[in-house]
C-alpha cells in the first residue's frame, strides 16, 4: 500500500491538547524516496482544528510529488526554494539555537528533535544547501542527497585503496563517514533515503564529527 501523508493529528484525552504533525510526504516502497517511516516533529495547536467530515480516500498514484514539491516541502515555512545567502543563514540560525540549547541550564531546555528535525532544523538547512547545488530538478525527477553522498563513500573508499590519501587527519575523518553510511545503509528499518540523510546528520551531530564531514 501506499499512502500519501499530509499530516497527523493527535489528541490528548487527558489534557485536550491536540498536536498536528506535518508531513507531505508519500509512505511506500517504490514511490518518493521509499521510506515506510518518517521522523514527524508536532506543533500544539492552540484552537480547535475544523474537522474534515468527508471519507478519507487515498490518493492516485498520479499524483506523487515532484521533487519540486519535495524541495518545497522542505523549505521552512513551505517557502520557495532559497537562494546562497538564505541558506546561509538558515543554517546559521539553526547551529546557533543548537549552541543555545545546550548553554541552557537543563530544566530550561526546549525540544532538540525540533531543532534537529523541525522545519527549521538543521536537517532542513543542510538539505536546502546540498538541493541548492544539484542541476535543475526539471532535469531530474529524483535527486536524493543519500545516492551523493553514497558517492562520496564510493570516493573515498577508492582513494584508501589506492593509498591516495591527502593526509592522516582526512583519513580519519573519511573512513568515520564511511562508517556511518553502511551502518545506516544496513539498518533492517524502512526509512528511505531522506530518512537516511536525517539519521546520518543526528548521529553527526551527536558525536561531533558533523563539521568534518
Amino acid at each position: 500500500a501506499k499512502w500519501l501523508v499530509e499530516y497527523v493529528m493527535v489528541r490528548n484525552e487527558i489534557t485536550g491538547h491536540t498536536y498536528k504533525f506535518p508531513c507531505g510526504r508519500w509512505l511506500g516502497k517504490g514511490i518518493d524516496d521509499g521510506s515506510l517511516e518518517r521522523v514527524l516533529v508536532g506543533e500544539l495547536l492552540t484552537s480547535q482544528p475544523e474537522v474534515d467530515e468527508r471519507p478519507c480516500r487515498t490518493p492516485p498514484l498520479q499524483q506523487s510529488p515532484s521533487v519540486i514539491r519535495r524541495l518545497v516541502t522542505i523549505s521552512p515555512n513551505n517557502k520557495p526554494k532559497l537562494n546562497t545567502g538564505q541558506i546561509q543563514e538558515s543554517i546559521g540560525e539553526a547551529v546557533n539555537g543548537i549552541v543555545k540549547h545546550f548553554h541552557k541550564p537543563e530544566k530550561e531546555r526546549g525540544s532538540l528533535t525540533l531543532l534537529l528535525c523541525g522545519e527549521c532544523g538543521l536537517v532542513s538547512a543542510l538539505e536546502q544547501a546540498f538541493q541548492h547545488g544539484f542541476k535543475s530538478p526539471r532535469l531530474f525527477k529524483n535527486v536524493f542527497i543519500w545516492d551523493f553522498l553514497e558517492k562520496a563513500q564510493t570516493y573515498y573508499e577508492t582513494l584508501e585503496q589506492n593509498e591516495l590519501v591527502p593526509e592522516e587527519n582526512w583519513h580519519t575523518r573519511a573512513r568515520n563517514f564511511c562508517r556511518f553510511v553502511t551502518a545506516i545503509n544496513n539498518t533492517p528499518r524502512n526509512i528511505g533515503k531522506d530518512g537516511k540523510f536525517q539519521m546520518l546528520v543526528c548521529l553527526g551531530a551527536r558525536d561531533h564529527l558533523l563539521h568534518h564531514w
